[in-house]
């Protein structure tokens, strides 16, 4: 009987684990299928409790096998940065070397309204200060600066509102973080950086990058242009620095988010500080919810570079995309693989393209305004694609799903052309254009 009783166990045990393998294939399945149609690449973690259970890198279609990325794959991760930025400001009040209401004029005080700017409204994005990547047209992401100039750059600003009386994202802050964790402890951030947490968790392939390099294992990002992807150039790294400059991997990052709620790096109640959120913002974390499970982390984009990573603490559940080339809303697609991971219902979405004459193509090119935002879209068509750039900003592909409608799905963009119109769709709002 005894012996009856292991084998059932031993058949129990090998039919979950098979259950559980045709779950992963079912995740590889939908990245491969996206992979292959040009809409991903990119890298996967997914981490339960100490252990990952699944992890993936996925390249370019036509690369060679032995030229693919792999799990070591260095990934510029963005504003990711930004929660490993916050954790050593959390560690540095923790060792009471500083407070969170502490005032900015402690540090810098040439910085506008730093007499009434807390640590905690630039770790919660309260300050009020200008972003100066996305708020600001005159920063050339391209050429180096120092953060002396940085700095000052950001002291003459005007202020976008009185401090805490508001949240609105801003690179600044965590900019300015970044310099406060130099100055407090007299060593270079990516010094901290190291014995703060990327020995404490042991990781592998986390560090501040400069210029990618393949001979590092370091992978650019790509944009894909009419039937290939092309190189996105890349932005000098004194920029972003403590608001964007790490890279890393899919698995560092589920390891970070592992090591911020099991103790490693804060105490209990840092950590509870770090997730009450104000206005959706709580200190270097976020939140995606996905049915009535909420996920703590961060998203990041640079480059062409879009990444995620979030943790579920009641089951302990740490998942991270890496994105380097994406022509698909990279939400639809954590959407799906959690879908998956949680054997809820999935269809795989339809790719079929949709083949607009070159002539039609044309007669949409042009600069269009709209009299509801101040904002001007520029249509252009190379080779048999409409590329959209609005003011200021970066220049993305359009898909044709019809002769009149085209779609980015990577941010959720949907036009539609008319005679000389364009209707823009995106986020639930719908935006009248007509070119000028």
């Amino acid at each position: 009987m005894k012996k009856l009783f292991l084998i059932l166990t031993a058949i129990f045990s090998l039919t979950i684990t098979a259950q559980e393998n045709a779950r992963f294939r079912k995740i590889d399945s939908l990245l491969s299928y996206l992979n292959h149609n040009n809409r991903f690449m990119g890298q996967i973690s997914i981490r339960e409790g100490d252990n990952v259970v699944y992890e993936k890198a996925y390249g370019l279609p036509t690369t060679k096998k032995e030229e693919q990325p792999n799990k070591n794959t260095k990934y510029k991760i963005g504003s990711v940065t930004k929660t490993f930025t916050a954790v050593m400001i959390m560690q540095l009040a923790e060792e009471k070397r500083l407070k969170l209401e502490d005032k900015l004029s402690k540090f810098y005080p040439q910085i506008p309204n730093a007499d009434k700017i807390t640590i905690n409204d630039l770790l919660r994005h309260r300050s009020g200060i200008v972003d100066y990547v996305n708020a600001d047209s005159t920063t050339n992401m391209m050429v180096k600066i120092s953060k002396k100039d940085m700095l000052s750059k950001i002291a003459a600003y005007k202020p976008v509102f009185e401090p805490n009386s508001k949240a609105e994202y801003s690179n600044s802050n965590y900019y300015i973080l970044g310099c406060i964790i130099e100055e407090i402890t007299k060593t270079p951030y990516k010094t901290n950086l190291k014995t703060r947490i990327i020995d404490r968790l042991k990781l592998k392939n986390t560090y501040m990058v400069d210029n990618v390099d393949p001979k590092r294992n370091e992978i650019p990002s790509y944009m894909y242009k009419g039937d290939q992807w092309e190189v996105i150039p890349e932005w000098d790294m004194s920029l972003p620095f403590s608001a964007g400059a790490i890279s890393s991997t899919a698995n560092d990052l589920t390891a970070l988010m592992r090591g911020i709620f099991n103790g490693k790096l804060l105490k209990p109640s840092s950590v509870d500080e770090m997730t009450q959120l104000k206005e959706s913002y709580g200190i270097g974390l976020v939140t995606f919810p996905f049915g009535e499970r909420k996920f703590f982390g961060h998203t990041g984009g640079i480059e062409g570079f879009k990444s995620v990573v979030g943790y579920y603490p009641t089951e302990k559940l740490g998942i991270s995309l890496i994105v380097n080339g994406d022509n698909y809303n990279r939400n639809d697609i954590m959407i799906g693989i959690l879908s998956i991971y949680y054997k809820m219902p999935y269809a795989f979405p339809n790719l079929k393209s949709f083949k607009v004459d070159e002539k039609i193509l044309k007669s949409y090119e042009g600069t269009y305004a709209s009299k509801e935002i101040p904002l001007k879209i520029n249509i252009k068509t190379d080779k048999g694609q409409l590329i959209a750039q609005a003011t200021g900003q970066g220049a993305f592909p359009l898909n044709a799903v019809s002769e009149t409608e085209f779609v980015f799905d990577a941010a959720g963009v949907n036009m539609t052309f008319g005679d000389k119109t364009m209707l823009l769709k995106q986020g639930g709002m719908e935006i009248k254009f007509a070119k000028e």
